[in-house]
């Protein structure tokens, strides 16, 4: 795997994603805000635990790639960067590595460990605290692989043999330290088939839902259109027979 430049992202073949935090699925100490409620800010007042957060997007039989802002408040216990499923812990009144701490999420600390299952792994120097950074996040659901950059600079593979979770896999965050921050960057996905990849193309140029429904097209199309527009838009993957 190569480095990449901050804002492109390494799926050669690919299009910009569209997914947010979810305002529904994250611990009572961690506040969203910005456009798009991209930007998560962790324990506002102090912090006495260890808060988290899950995207809205769903991973699973998909290739996609995400890039998280971290501000100069880069400290801690543990910032963790990962994914997980549903059933994985979003809040510990504990300072913990939160994710990777049991079997249903697999985590990147600023630390430099890799955790799962509650084991930890040497995975890259620790991070300096601080200090502005930007972290990749490759996930590979064909090879079953999760990948992290660092401001760029591929750290290579992390976690392999994630294609055999069945469970929904999102992205997730989390933080033991007061009032940090991380923001939802550059966002990238690999396209599903053709179709996928023409509509990619359309909504490259007709950026609202005000534009699209000025155009000339039938219904049918429009509705295809718009559905890759909404926030918890979830492209089908043709890996997965749909019944």
């Amino acid at each position: 795997m190569k480095d990449v430049t901050i804002g492109t992202g390494p799926i050669r073949h690919g299009c910009v994603d569209f997914w947010t935090w979810d305002r529904n699925d994250r611990s009572p100490e961690v506040r969203l805000y910005g456009a798009g409620l991209k930007v998560a800010h962790f324990h506002p007042n102090w912090s006495s635990g260890t808060a988290g957060v899950r995207g809205t997007r769903v991973l699973n039989n998909g290739r996609y790639y995400w890039e998280l802002k971290i501000t100069q408040r880069l400290f801690g216990t543990s910032m963790m960067f990962g994914v997980g499923t549903k059933q994985a812990c979003l809040h510990k009144n504990s300072f913990t590595n939160l994710i990777g701490e049991d079997r249903f999420s697999w985590g990147l600390s600023h630390k430099g460990l890799i955790w799962h299952g509650g084991l930890w792994a040497r995975y890259t120097a620790p991070f300096r605290e601080n200090q502005d950074t930007t972290v990749g996040v490759l996930f590979d659901g064909i090879e079953g692989t999760l990948t992290f950059f660092k401001d760029g600079k591929c750290l290579g593979v992390a976690f392999k043999g994630l294609q055999q979770v069945r469970e929904p896999l999102f992205p997730m965050v989390s933080s033991t330290a007061c009032k940090t921050e991380m923001e939802l960057g550059f966002m990238q996905r690999d396209f599903v088939n053709l179709q996928d990849r023409c509509r990619a193309v359309i909504l490259d140029k007709v950026k609202t839902k005000t534009e699209l429904e000025s155009l000339s097209l039938p219904p049918m199309i429009k509705s295809y259109l718009a559905e890759a527009m909404t926030r918890k838009f979830v492209p089908v993957n043709y890996y997965i027979l749909n019944v």
